[in-house]
């Protein structure tokens, strides 16, 4: 794909990343409907397949899908229970892993999916261990689809804590340094607008 203009859906616009996410691509002249449980231009919640069916229903054929959602329990790990585990693999994996399976009709021949990760798939971090889970999942399932979808593609943005979030979340990550929203929002460019597949893009 090149920097024409694409129809985008944004999954997750409504949070920080799909703020600083939906800026940049419409900044750059696509067209981007923003989707969230609660807000956005299509309100589904992804972790319900049924609603993913119902949202790519809505919103008819597309160019690429973008997901800047996914949420996970921190918890120490002895306090971690099945039920936790379980839903770190639904809101993060199983949720894009559908926008995925059941977008493949949907999105254009040479079209693509950016996928959301993080930095805690290969550093993890006292709590995190659901959350490294589930980002080591997504990443891994990025590798093998895209050697299944083309000319479709398949990538994934695996950022730092947020320069930007640092007096929230900076103590939880200990010497770790963080990324701008600026750039973490430019890896969604490189993936929707490049011709790679099966990346992970780290910052």
């Amino acid at each position: 794909m090149t920097n024409r203009q694409q129809n985008i859906l944004l999954i997750g616009a409504g949070g920080t990343l799909g703020r600083a996410v939906h800026r940049t691509l419409a900044s750059r002249g696509h067209e981007v409907r923003t989707v969230g449980r609660t807000s956005g231009d299509l309100r589904h919640d992804i972790s319900d397949p049924a609603q993913i069916t119902a949202l790519y229903e809505a919103a008819g054929p597309v160019d690429a899908v973008v997901s800047a959602a996914g949420s996970v329990p921190y918890k120490p790990l002895a306090e971690l229970g099945p039920d936790d585990w379980q839903a770190a693999f639904t809101g993060k994996v199983l949720s894009q892993v559908e926008l995925v399976r059941q977008g493949l009709a949907q999105v254009a021949e040479r079209g693509s999916f950016t996928l959301i990760t993080g930095v805690l798939a290969h550093q993890p971090i006292v709590t995190g261990a659901a959350a490294s889970l589930a980002n080591g999942a997504v990443e891994s399932f990025v590798r093998a689809a895209a050697i299944e979808l083309a000319p479709q593609r398949v990538n994934a943005v695996s950022p730092n804590v947020f320069t930007e979030s640092l007096d929230t979340y900076g103590d939880f990550f200990p010497g770790m340094g963080s990324v701008p929203l600026e750039r973490v929002a430019e890896a969604y460019v490189r993936s929707v607008e490049g011709a790679q597949t099966g990346q992970i893009y780290r910052l």
